[in-house]
Formats: C-alpha cells, sequence, structure tokens
C-alpha cells in the first residue's frame, strides 16, 4: 500500500486529485496519484507541441504523423491530447473512409497524396496507406498482388516524402489481446463510446493471429533507417499518450528555444 506523505497528500488535495480518486471505484490512491502525476507532464508536453507547431508555421515546415495499430490501442486518444491545444488553423486529422469506386481505380497512394500538408502544416494519419500492408490482407480488401505490389513500392513512396521536404513519423500502437477484448467490453457498454465499434473490430479478436503475421511482415519491410516505426507500448493508456508526444518531440528537430 501506497504510504501518504505530504508531498502525495497535497497531490490528492488538488482539483484533479480530487476528481481523479472519486471517478473509479473502489477508490485507489496510487491510480489517483499517477493521473495527477500524467496530468502535469501533460501539460508540460503540449507546451512543446504548441512550440513545435509554431516553429513548423514560422519556417513553412511540413509534418506528417502516421498512426497505425491494433483496434481499440488508443490512437484516437493520442491524437486528442497532441491536438487539443494547438492552432486548428495549422493541423489536420485525417480518418479516411473506404476508398470510392473512383479511388479505386486510381494509384493506391493518390488518395493519401491528396492529403499531404501544405507549408506550415501538420497532418495526422488516424490510419494510412499501411491500411494496405495489415487490415486489407487479413480482411481480403486486397488482392494478393495488390500487396504485393504496394508492399514493393511503399519505401520509395516514403523516401520520395522525406526527400520532398516532408517530415514524416511512425506510430504503431499496440495492445495485449487481453487488454483489447477488455476494451471491447467498455467500448460496448458504454453508449458514448458504441460508435467506435466497427465490424472489423468484432472479429479483430478472432483474426489476432493473422494481424500478427501480417504486422511482423510489415516492420521487416518497412521499419527502415530513414523512416523506421516506433512501437507504443499502449496497455496502459495515459503512459502511452506520453511516450507518443515524446517521440514526436524526439523526432522532429523543431526550435526548443522558440518563444511562445
Amino acid at each position: 500500500m501506497i504510504e501518504i506523505t505530504p508531498k502525495i497528500l497535497k497531490k490528492l488535495n488538488s482539483k484533479k486529485g480530487l476528481l481523479a480518486l472519486i471517478s473509479k471505484k473502489p477508490f485507489n490512491i496510487e491510480r489517483a496519484v499517477r493521473y495527477v502525476d500524467y496530468q502535469k507532464k501533460l501539460k508540460k508536453l503540449q507546451v512543446e507541441v504548441i512550440r513545435l507547431q509554431t516553429w513548423a508555421i514560422e519556417n513553412n515546415e511540413r509534418i506528417i504523423i502516421v498512426f497505425q495499430g491494433r483496434d481499440a490501442a488508443g490512437k484516437g486518444g493520442a491524437i486528442r491530447r497532441l491536438t487539443e491545444r494547438i492552432n486548428p488553423r495549422h493541423m489536420r486529422i485525417v480518418a479516411l473512409p473506404k476508398p470510392t469506386e473512383d479511388e479505386k481505380s486510381q494509384w493506391y497512394f493518390q488518395r493519401y497524396v491528396e492529403q499531404f500538408p501544405k507549408a506550415g502544416e501538420i497532418v495526422f494519419f488516424d490510419r494510412s496507406w499501411y491500411n494496405r500492408a495489415v487490415v486489407e490482407p487479413v480482411n481480403n480488401f486486397c488482392t494478393p498482388e495488390e500487396y504485393s505490389i504496394f508492399m514493393n513500392q511503399v519505401n520509395d513512396f516514403e523516401r520520395m516524402i522525406l526527400e520532398s521536404g516532408i517530415h514524416l513519423v511512425k506510430i504503431y500502437m499496440s495492445i495485449s489481446k487481453k487488454e483489447q477484448a477488455k476494451r471491447f467490453v467498455d467500448i460496448k457498454s458504454d453508449p458514448l463510446k458504441q460508435w467506435k465499434m466497427t465490424k472489423l473490430d468484432e472479429k479483430a479478436q478472432i483474426l489476432w493471429d493473422d494481424y500478427t503475421e501480417y504486422k511482423k511482415a510489415m516492420f521487416a519491410k518497412t521499419n527502415t533507417e530513414i523512416s523506421p516505426w516506433k512501437i507504443i507500448r499502449a496497455n496502459r493508456k495515459t503512459e502511452a499518450r506520453i511516450n507518443v508526444i515524446n517521440h514526436i518531440l524526439d523526432r522532429i528537430p523543431y526550435d526548443k528555444d522558440l518563444e511562445i
């Protein structure tokens, strides 16, 4: 059991501490303290994200941040924490629906290229062209030939992105099968979250091993020196969000002394 020191008592006696303590039953002091610490870290990191965006705007930089991962791994939650304090006029969250018939007739990467950032803009892809590396082949949404063509082209595609001066960060959020099942139960039982559950999510547990096989193939092929993946262990959401933001701040060479 955690020792109640004056420092811990001070944290619990704050607005955030009291809310964290009473928001879930049974009361858990350690969890409440952890949440207060998380909020403090998050606020500091969000200041840095503002600084990163300011640098991008002032220097006409273009930034793409790709989020992939297991269903219910917390991609959306991480993106929300990244974007909730920054200027919405200079950033976009892109979560494309399934392709139209016209888009199916185009070069696979084309509809993603159309979403690329203009000068001074950050674009967050909540799933990206990497759907063809894992989700599509697992669910038979593409042919073996289409999958093979994608895997042969994707590294050259990203090399061209980087050579054009765009910053590219690739994040994969990973959770355990047990944790995914737990989150699915939570989503289904919460009226405010039920919309998140899709037909694909319903099959995710059954197809877990197939997803794993294609995920490994994706990493083996596309975890390159110039465009590496960052795997974020996301069983604990708060830690994952902090690690996501830290990684982005480490990968992009923004001016850390910039006044905002």
